[in-house]
């Protein structure tokens, strides 16, 4: 219970921090877009040629609120994980990106693009198989996508809220700061 009160404060504090900036608003923006176009292009709801067309079929609907709040997630989550590289002090590491990564592989319809063509024609009846398995279970891999990307939301959301990862204040006035309350705790001898 403690838990969930912390995270309704905590999560709109993160996203205040982080979106106060048009510059994040920006890369969100950016990030949606790019993804919900590569999202309906996989899934043959988009087309560039010979003109621009949308079409969304009624037994698409699912799939395409899904991939809608996955583009919103990854959109989200690339601008938190810029901010977090931007102003952290800890080095890039590879659990910054997996769940960014692990989103976007299993979100994309792999059975309905070119990969499927591919990986049959790599790897022959195993490729057939891994084809056939990901365009059957398609709905519930993005749902594990979405929950994986709500992980890696919360996850940032934990790096941008603890404030021990952050510089607040630059090392000159923080040192500053330090022999102050060392000099007056301490006691003078006269």
């Amino acid at each position: 219970m403690r838990l969930v009160t912390s995270l309704k404060t905590t999560i709109p504090l993160a996203f205040d921090v982080v979106f106060s900036n048009p510059v994040y608003i920006g890369i969100a923006i950016a990030v949606f877009t790019i993804f919900w176009i590569i999202f309906n292009v996989f899934d043959q709801l988009l087309f560039f040629s010979p003109v621009v067309t949308f079409y969304l079929p009624e037994d698409a609907v699912t799939g395409f609120i899904i991939t809608n709040v996955t583009s919103v997630l990854m959109g989200i989550l690339v601008a938190m994980n810029v901010y977090v590289i931007r102003y952290s002090k800890i080095k890039l590491d590879k659990s910054l990106f997996s769940g960014s990564i692990l989103g976007i592989v299993s979100s994309a319809c792999p059975g309905c693009s070119s990969f499927g063509f591919l990986a049959i024609s790599t790897f022959g009846g195993f490729g057939i198989i891994v084809t056939d398995f990901l365009t059957n279970y398609q709905t519930a891999l993005r749902l594990v996508s979405i929950a994986i990307l709500i992980w890696a939301l919360y996850s940032v959301h934990n790096k941008i809220t603890k404030s021990c990862i952050f510089t607040k204040l630059p090392s000159n006035k923080r040192q500053s700061k330090t022999t102050t309350t060392s000099d007056s705790a301490a006691p003078t001898a006269s």
